[in-house]
């Protein structure tokens, strides 16, 4: 009984002791915005909660230019919020001394709904895809370790990262962590087209037209609310002959995939030009050409593009318009996904 009570009570003890101490580890919860009538998310929140402290410091890697070798090129060089964080008006990125990158710079937009990343789908973690334009030498063209040590040597890092994660230990996987909190939180989902649907606006006509005739003539592929299915498809493009990218099957290894590439989202559509993999599309005419007139379709064209795209002048007008519609301009101009230094409102740190 004696023994009973004195192990009572040295573990009580440690239990008491362990209550007593404080780190002063209390990360602010930020709520995940899921737009109304939209399915769940893909990503695995409890793996990597949502804070305002990971938020803020994710944002400020993302426009760290301390990332690349020469200190020159960050996350934000090349995903511009004005373009729905796409790359404006470049085909190709610039890279580390004086390199371009080998694919046009998708918009990050409502990443947290998608499960594979890269026009290949070559990554199936969003909390990995950062390492790979970090290490690549014709992107940012630097080591997680030295990037490790450049983090390391600020003083206002080590105060950063102890308060998103609890020390002031910098690692990769932290880095990754942070930065997926800040591109999760860039979800578009108020567009004129979206306050459509909540009943709080109306198309006018040609927008109302183009609605339609997308319904009829494009959700094969651009799914609503993300307008993408997230496949991977042959559009009836040909081989770019300087940078012989066959997309998905470099990925496989399955000649069928061969020229097969992630269906991009229409959301901002009017602000990410060029278009295609490769940006070889610099204008939404040059889209609609392509798939009335210039595809090349052979056995491994979709399926869905087998007789191309029928399109007159008339539709393509009217789609245009429609298309206009989800342009977010809420998005472009928020001022939580801008440089750092502008300051977060309360209403979105905390969990409502």
């Amino acid at each position: 009984m004696k023994t009973a009570i004195l192990l009572c009570s040295v573990f009580c003890g440690i239990i008491t002791g362990i209550a007593w101490m404080d780190t002063g580890y209390r990360p602010h919860p930020l709520a995940f915005p899921i737009p109304p009538h939209w399915p769940g998310p893909a990503y695995d929140f409890k793996k990597n909660p949502l804070t305002k402290e990971g938020f803020e410091l994710g944002r400020t890697l993302f426009y760290d230019e301390r990332l690349s070798r020469d200190s020159t090129i960050s996350c934000a060089s090349c995903h511009q919020q004005f373009s729905a964080f796409a790359t404006y008006e470049h085909s190709l990125s610039h890279g580390y001394n004086n390199t371009l990158s080998t694919r046009n710079a998708p918009a990050l937009q409502n990443l947290a709904w998608q499960k594979a990343f890269m026009w290949d789908g070559s990554i199936h973690n969003l909390d990995l895809q950062p390492t790979t334009p970090i290490t690549a030498q014709n992107e940012m063209g630097e080591t997680v370790a030295e990037v490790i040590v450049k983090l390391q040597r600020d003083p206002a890092y080590q105060k950063m990262f102890t308060a998103a994660f609890g020390d002031a230990v910098v690692n990769g996987q932290r880095i990754n962590k942070a930065l997926s909190q800040f591109v999760l939180m860039l979800v578009s989902a108020d567009s004129k087209y979206d306050k459509v649907m909540r009943g709080e606006a109306s198309f006018i006509l040609p927008e109302q037209l183009g609605y339609a005739i997308f319904k009829t003539k494009c959700e094969g592929c651009h799914t609503e609310p993300l307008f993408t299915d997230l496949s991977y498809r042959n559009t009836g493009l040909t081989l770019d002959n300087t940078l012989h990218d066959y997309g998905r099957m470099t990925i496989t290894g399955d000649h069928k995939d061969s020229l097969k590439f992630k269906v991009p989202s229409l959301r901002n559509v009017a602000l990410t030009f060029p278009y295609g993999h490769d940006g070889r599309f610099f204008n939404l005419l040059n889209v609609f050409e392509h798939y009335r007139k210039n595809m090349v379709v052979t056995t491994q064209t979709d399926s869905l593009l087998q007789h191309k795209l029928m399109l007159s002048n008339y539709e393509i007008g009217q789609l245009t318009a429609f298309l206009n519609t989800l342009t977010d301009t809420a998005f472009l101009k928020n001022p939580l996904f801008a440089p750092p230094g502008y300051n977060i409102t309360p209403h979105f740190i905390h969990v409502h």
